[in-house]
Parts: structure tokens; sequence; C-alpha cells
């Protein structure tokens, strides 16, 4: 997952931490798909390279989910009572 060495963390902190703030979706999924070319600029278009890219946006997804929403989803189960 999004878990690199401290060392590789500082290369991309500073450009990342620069970035304006994402007011919508849509802005933030410009974004992610402008990372996701970048990352293929130099690459060959192959299944490998293909698949690296959707393979890391759903992992990333995925880590996502569970660190936020699955958070907030056992909130209101809480507050609201389970599913009879």
């Amino acid at each position: 997952m999004p878990y690199i060495k401290e060392s590789q963390r500082k290369v991309f902190r500073p450009l990342l931490s620069d970035l304006p703030y994402m007011r919508n979706k849509g802005e933030l999924e410009y974004c992610i798909f402008f990372l996701m070319q970048r990352y293929m600029d130099e690459k060959p278009r192959k299944y490998t390279h293909l698949h690296d890219v959707v393979y890391a946006a759903q992992h990333c997804a995925d880590e996502f989910r569970r660190r936020f929403l699955d958070e907030r989803e056992d909130q209101a189960r809480e507050e609201n009572g389970d599913v009879d």
C-alpha cells in the first residue's frame, strides 16, 4: 500500500503538499487521472504497466475505505442501530 520509506516520501511530499485545495470530486479525479497518466509517460503500454496503474489506484481506494469510510459506517450503525 502507500507505505514507502521516508527517504522516498521526501521526494514527493513537498510537491504534493503544494497542490491547491481540491474543491470537488471532479478536481480530485482529474488529479488522480493525471498522476496515472504521468506514471505511464515513459513506460510501454503493456498490460503489466497498465494493470499496475489501475491496481495502485484501487489499492489506495481500498486503504482509504478501510481507514475512513468503514469507521464512518461503524459510527452510523452505532448511532442508528444495525440492520435487522
